[in-house]
Formats: structure tokens, C-alpha cells, sequence
């Protein structure tokens, strides 16, 4: 559809148009002219209080439900949710029945997601049903659409597939994706391994458990040469990890959860399993370390590691309930509460560069593909905000500053 946006701010340091209130003028989903004053009355006129613009976000750790969980949450939902929260593009993990494991299941999921303003971008399984053996089809499933490669939560034990994965993902400029958290060293363990931890009697996961697998990974990086993200890092250790490993030229990336960046293991008090979240929430210490990652660089992007999960899986003993917690609609309203909003734009919208994916400025003759949002103005995350099908939010009753619109991408405006 043809738009013209009125009195948008715009904040993307890549377009000569940054810091700057203009209007935008859009046809055939390309940016056709952006001016101080434009008048068309032959299209739609978007005109909203205190309109802020930018690049279209990309949350890179996304888990859905279908195909095989459609009572946690579908594609389709999933992705009006993803709009209406400002995401242009989502990162599919492949935690799916059956696994995102060959070139068929990447076809099906990307065709539930045609006609969508949000972009579905699949990750395909490290290695087949993601049981950490046998190394999957990633070259047939990068053709098929798959934006990069790893098992869902899961560490690789084998040292040598790892490796071998590394070694074969040149052949094809193909990323991958290597989650850290020794199965062993965590146990039985629920929650951070602390104070809090002991107090509640519960069996604790020390951030050793992802900084060892971490160092090692790092290892095998500097051998084979490649490319690595390190999915949702969440302690101090592992900042300083990625921080030498980038000195040394590594080209390796990494996120971090918004829970990891927001809360601290003390929500645990009242044994509520929305808090059960992997990695899991850590220390003020640990949330420190991250946060000073985002701001110096070593972060290079900040995900909502949205998982949604049915009541039946949360409702239960902590020590039974699964691990997640549902992102989309808190993301940005959490974060304005304690980072500044060019680098929460920036941080949320760098997952495009690192999987590959168009990321043009906002600028005359380019598609366009824009997230729509106010920084002003506070609120309290409630039940009334959440969206999706599953309800499992860490953040119910938190602090949220600004609201989000929606997004225009795809030829497609979706906004609340």
C-alpha cells in the first residue's frame, strides 16, 4: 500500500535525514520522497502523536510453536504480534514437531508467513532432530531460505562436530549459532546459582556452566575460522569472553536476553515459574556486566528470546516448569526504562547485519522497511497488553516507558 507519513522524527544515524522531523512519502514499497512538509491526498495519510521512526527491528531468537505446538502460540499470531511490537523480522528457532531440521520444513514455515508485514527468517537445527550427533542438511536448507544454523538451547558436547560444523559453514558463508551452557556442570539446577538460590532451596546453575562452554567454543572459532553468535549471553565473565575474542579479530557476534538486561535473580522470592527463563536471571553483579556490554559494543544485539508456553507447562512445582518467558510486546517499553533509545534502536535492529538480511537506510529510492514508535510517556505491563496465545510474560507488573505503533514492511502497515 501507498503511505504518506506525517511529522515522523527519525532516528537512524545511517540516513541523512537523522534527528530530523520530515514526512515520508512511500509508493510501491519504496521511499519516494521525504521532505519537511509533503501534501498527497490521493493516499493514505499516517499521522500519530510524536511519531519516532527508524529501521525495522529484528529479534533474532524467536520460538513460536508451529508447526507440532499450535497451542503455545502459531505462525500467523505470532507474527501480528511481532508487527504490532515493531519487529520487521524474526529469527524462527527450529524447537518445533518436527524439528527445522531439512529443506521441507523451512519451505513450509516460510510459506505460513507469506503475505505478512513481518518477515519469518527460519534457523535451521545444527544437527538432525537437534540430538547433537549427526550434522543436518544446512547447505539444501540455507537454499531453501534458512538464515543460519544452530540447535535451540543446547550446547554442542562434541567438541570435534562443532568444529567440523565450523569448517563445513565457510564453504557457504553460512552462520552459525552456538548456544553455551554445560549440561553437566548445570545438573539439576533451576536458577542462578547465588544468595538467592540458597536461600530458596533451589538447585543453582553456575555461570561457570556457560562460561567454560563459551572459552572452548571461542577455541574452536580461532582454529577453524568461520563465523559464530553466541545466542543470549548472561553473565559478566562471558562479556569479557566475547570482548577478547573480538581484540583478537574473531568474527564472532553475540546477544542478550531483555529479561537478562532487566531483571535480577531477587523476582525469584515468591517461586514464580514466569521467572524460569534459560540462561536464567542472574545477579545485579551479572545485569551490570551485561549492560555495560550493550552500551562499549561486545553486545552487538538485544533479543526478547520470545518463547511462548501453555499454562500446563508454567502452572507447576518451579523445578518441573519449562524455561521461557513471552518478549514481544514488553520489548521495547522495558528497555526505554534503562537504555538510551539510539541504542536500544540500534541494538534492536543490528541482528539484520549479522544474519545477512537488507537492512537499507531511511532514504529516498530505498524499500522501505520501518519500525513506527513513541519514546514518551509511561506504563505498567499488564494482561490487557499481552497479545500473544500464551501468556508466560516475565514482565507483568514492570515498568514500561514509550509505546510501540507497529511497523510498515513488506508493503504492509500493521499498527495497533
Amino acid at each position: 500500500m501507498d503511505l504518506l507519513i506525517k511529522n515522523a522524527f527519525v532516528v537512524d544515524p545511517t540516513s541523512p535525514f537523522h534527528n530530523q522531523k520530515v514526512d515520508i512519502k512511500i509508493l510501491k514499497n519504496i521511499i519516494s520522497e521525504i521532505n519537511t512538509t509533503i501534501e498527497d491526498n490521493q493516499i493514505e495519510n499516517l499521522n500519530l502523536n510524536n511519531l519516532h521512526i527508524s529501521k525495522g527491528w529484528m529479534d533474532s531468537s524467536v520460538a513460536l510453536g508451529e508447526p507440532g505446538f499450535e497451542e503455545r502460540e502459531t505462525i500467523s499470531n505470532g507474527l501480528e504480534v511481532a508487527a504490532k511490537s515493531g519487529f520487521t523480522n524474526i529469527a524462527l528457532q527450529p524447537n518445533t514437531n518436527p524439528v527445522i531440521d531439512n529443506q521441507t520444513i523451512v519451505s513450509f514455515v516460510k510459506s505460513k508467513a507469506f503475505g505478512k508485514a513481518t518477515t519469518l527468517n527460519p534457523i535451521g537445527a545444527l544437527t538432525k532432530q537437534q540430538e547433537g550427533k549427526d550434522i543436518a542438511e544446512m547447505f539444501d536448507m540455507k537454499n531453501a531460505g534458512a538464515i543460519a544454523f544452530g540447535d535451540y538451547k543446547k550446547s554442542i558436547d562434541n567438541a570435534n562436530l562443532l568444529k567440523i560444523a565450523l569448517q563445513y559453514c565457510q564453504d557457504f558463508d553460512a552462520l552459525l549459532l552456538a548456544f553455551c551452557n554445560d549440561a553437566n556442570i548445570k545438573g539439576k539446577g533451576v536458577v542462578h546459582e547465588g544468595i538467592t538460590s540458597t536461600k530458596l532451596g533451589l538447585k543453582g546453575i553456575p555461570a561457570l556452566a556457560e562460561e567454560v562452554v563459551l572459552a572452548r567454543n571461542l577455541f574452536l572459532l580461532e582454529y577453524t575460522g568461520g563465523k559464530m553468535h553466541v545466542p543470549t549471553i548472561s553473565t559478566a565473565k562471558s562479556v569479557e569472553l566475547i570482548k577478547e575474542a573480538k581484540l583478537k579479530g574473531l568474527n564472532v557476534t553475540c546477544s542478550v536476553a531483555i529479561h537478562n538486561l532487566v531483571l535480577t535473580d531477587e523476582v525469584l522470592n515468591d517461586f514464580d515459574t514466569r521467572y524460569k527463563v534459560n540462561p536464567p536471571i542472574r545477579t545485579e553483579e551479572h545485569r551490570q556486566g551485561l549492560i555495560n556490554g550493550v552500551l562499549d559494543g561486545t553486545i552487538d544485539c538485544i533479543t526478547s528470546d520470545h518463547h511462548p508456553l501453555d499454562i500446563e507447562h508454567k502452572k507447576m512445582e518451579f523445578d518441573m516448569a519449562k524455561d521461557g518467558t513471552i518478549g514481544f510486546e514488553s520489548a521495547f517499553g522495558t528497555l526505554a526504562t534503562i537504555l538510551p533509545i539510539e541504542v536500544i534502536v540500534e541494538k534492536l535492529n543490528a541482528a539484520k547485519t549479522i544474519f545477512g538480511i537488507e537492512n537499507a537506510s531511511i532514504d529516498i529510492n530505498q524499500p522501505a522497511s520501518l519500525t513506527l514508535f513513541n519514546p514518551e510517556g509511561k506504563s505498567v505491563f499488564n494482561k490487557d497488553l499481552i497479545l500473544s496465545k500464551s501468556q508466560n510474560s516475565a514482565f507483568l507488573n514492570q515498568e514500561m516507558k514509550g509505546e510501540v505503533y507497529g511497523i510498515y514492511n513488506n508493503g504492509i502497515l500493521n499498527i495497533k
